[in-house]
């Protein structure tokens, strides 16, 4: 990377990876506007930031994305505060699911929409910023869970954050002959509160290191890549390879 991405939009930024991220690009002395549902966890994150690292800017919108006309207007608020965005991380998500057909409709359905249209309205926003200027970062959070279909309760989550990684692809060849990279970010599992009641998950690191790691691979702007890289990127290969009954059994 050639360009220091200074102002940095995150969403789902009041808990989580979108936190501990947050965390991670303050220390670098990165501006950040920092968007979710719930404003008084992000208030406090906000003080927290700039106790911490007083010569930043810290913004905060509330922002639920499913709500994708609110999605447009926030961004466009966040780009004119800090004359223009550099980099916008597509983090909020759903960990909800059950295995389909067992009358859990409801969650499996507000997981894809929140997971995916979400995502695609947080793109479609980022972009219709980035592409006046021919310039801008668009980071996608996908799972390593997207490499294969997954059963029970991952059924429906990893197949949204497939859908994601597909985004991703798409918009980098459409993109490949301008100024804005895309990437798209394949966390293995990382403590959150979204898996925080998941025992016995192999490979696990706590939000922190897992964290870092997002931030230094997010900073090479890769078009793809799997977080922490080890184990994560040959258990991906693996996962690819596996007949399908191995695979779900070891998730």
């Amino acid at each position: 990377m050639t360009t220091t991405r200074k102002n940095i939009l995150i969403t789902g930024a009041s808990s989580g990876l979108g936190r501990g991220m947050a965390h991670e690009f303050a220390s670098r002395g990165r501006n950040l506007a920092l968007a979710a549902r719930r404003t008084d966890r992000l208030e406090e994150l906000r003080d927290e930031l700039l106790a911490a690292h007083p010569g930043i800017t810290v913004a905060i919108r509330a922002l639920d994305v499913n709500e994708h006309d609110d999605v447009f207007t926030v961004f466009r608020e966040f780009d004119e505060e800090f004359g223009g965005l550099d980099r916008v991380i597509v983090n909020a998500g759903l960990g909800k699911g059950q295995p389909l057909g067992t009358g859990y409709f409801h969650a499996n359905a507000q997981t894809a929409n929140t997971n995916f249209l979400g995502a695609l309205a947080q793109s479609e926003a980022a972009l219709e910023l980035f592409r006046p200027r021919n310039a801008g970062h668009l980071v996608l959070i996908s799972s390593v869970s997207a490499v294969r279909g997954m059963p029970r309760n991952l059924t429906t989550y990893a197949a949204s954050k497939a859908a994601v990684a597909a985004l991703g692809e798409g918009m980098r060849a459409d993109l490949a002959r301008t100024g804005i990279d895309v990437s798209t970010i394949l966390p293995g599992f990382i403590r959150s509160e979204i898996n925080e009641k998941v025992k016995n998950v192999p490979f696990i690191v706590d939000t922190e290191t897992g964290c870092r790691a997002l931030v230094k691979s997010i900073e090479k702007e890769p078009a793809k890549a799997y977080v922490p890289a080890w184990p994560w990127t040959p258990v991906a290969l693996a996962m690819k390879a596996l007949p399908l009954s191995v695979v779900a059994k070891i998730v």
